[in-house]
C-alpha cells in the first residue's frame, strides 16, 4: 500500500520529484528518465508509471535557464525509450501470449479488465491502436503486448511503433517546453497533471461505458 501511495504522490507532484532527481543525480537523470519510459512501455506489469506527465515536466524543466536538461537530448532519449520499450513488449507478447493473464504468479500483476479493454480496442482499430494507444495510459502498455500475442507482422508493427512514438514524444515535449513554465500552469501543476491523466483515459472510459451498454442491450433483447 505504501508503494501505491508513493506512485500516486510521484505522479501528482512529479515536478518536485523530478527536481530532486536532477539535484541528486545530475546528468544521470537522462538514464533514469530513459528507464522510467522504457519500463512503462516495455514491461506489461508496469502500466501505472507516469508517461505523458513525465515527458511534459522534463521538457518544461529543460526550458529553464541553467537547466542541465536539454530539449534535444530529452527528445532523443524519450523517443528511443518509447520505441525500444514497445518493441520489447511486442516480443514478450509474441513469446508469452495472453495466457500470461492466467498465470498464478504473473497474472496477479496484470489487470485483466484493462487487458480485455485493450484487446477490444485493438480489435476495433487494428494496427492503428499502436499509434492511438501512445496517448492512453494503461492501453499504451498493453497494446504492443497484444500486438505481439496476436502475431501482428513485425514490419507493420515497427512502422506504427515509430510513428506513434514520434508523435507522442513530439507533442508532449513541445507542449512542456513552450507551455510548462507559464505562471498559471506552474501554480496549478498538480491539477494540470490530473487533467492530463483524465483526458488521456477518457477514450478508455467511453469505450468501457459503450461496452457495458452494448452488453445490457444484448441481454435485454
Amino acid at each position: 500500500m505504501d508503494f501505491i501511495w508513493f506512485i500516486i504522490d510521484f505522479i501528482i507532484h512529479i515536478d518536485q520529484h523530478l527536481l530532486q532527481i536532477i539535484n541528486q543525480f545530475g546528468s544521470w537523470t537522462y538514464l533514469i528518465l530513459f528507464a522510467i519510459i522504457f519500463v512503462e512501455t516495455g514491461l506489461v506489469i508496469f502500466p501505472f508509471l507516469p508517461g505523458d506527465s513525465l515527458l511534459f515536466v522534463a521538457s518544461a524543466l529543460a526550458a529553464l535557464d541553467h537547466s542541465i536538461l536539454t530539449i534535444g537530448l530529452l527528445f532523443v532519449i524519450f523517443l528511443a525509450a518509447a520505441v525500444i520499450g514497445d518493441t520489447v513488449n511486442y516480443e514478450l507478447g509474441k513469446k508469452i501470449g495472453l495466457s500470461v493473464t492466467e498465470h498464478r504468479v504473473f497474472g496477479k500483476f496484470l489487470d485483466k479488465e484493462k487487458v480485455a479493454t485493450a484487446e477490444v480496442f485493438f480489435d476495433k482499430h487494428g494496427g492503428k491502436t499502436i499509434i492511438i494507444a501512445r496517448f492512453m495510459p494503461f492501453i499504451r502498455t498493453f497494446a504492443p503486448f497484444i500486438a505481439g500475442a496476436s502475431n501482428m507482422h513485425y514490419g507493420q508493427f515497427i512502422r506504427y511503433n515509430f510513428f506513434g512514438g514520434f508523435l507522442w514524444v513530439s507533442i508532449c515535449c513541445i507542449a512542456g517546453y513552450f507551455f510548462g513554465n507559464i505562471p498559471f500552469i506552474k501554480e496549478h501543476f498538480s491539477l494540470i497533471v490530473l487533467a492530463v491523466i483524465f483526458i488521456s483515459i477518457l477514450p478508455m472510459i467511453i469505450a468501457f461505458i459503450r461496452s457495458k451498454l452494448t452488453k445490457n442491450t444484448t441481454k435485454a433483447s
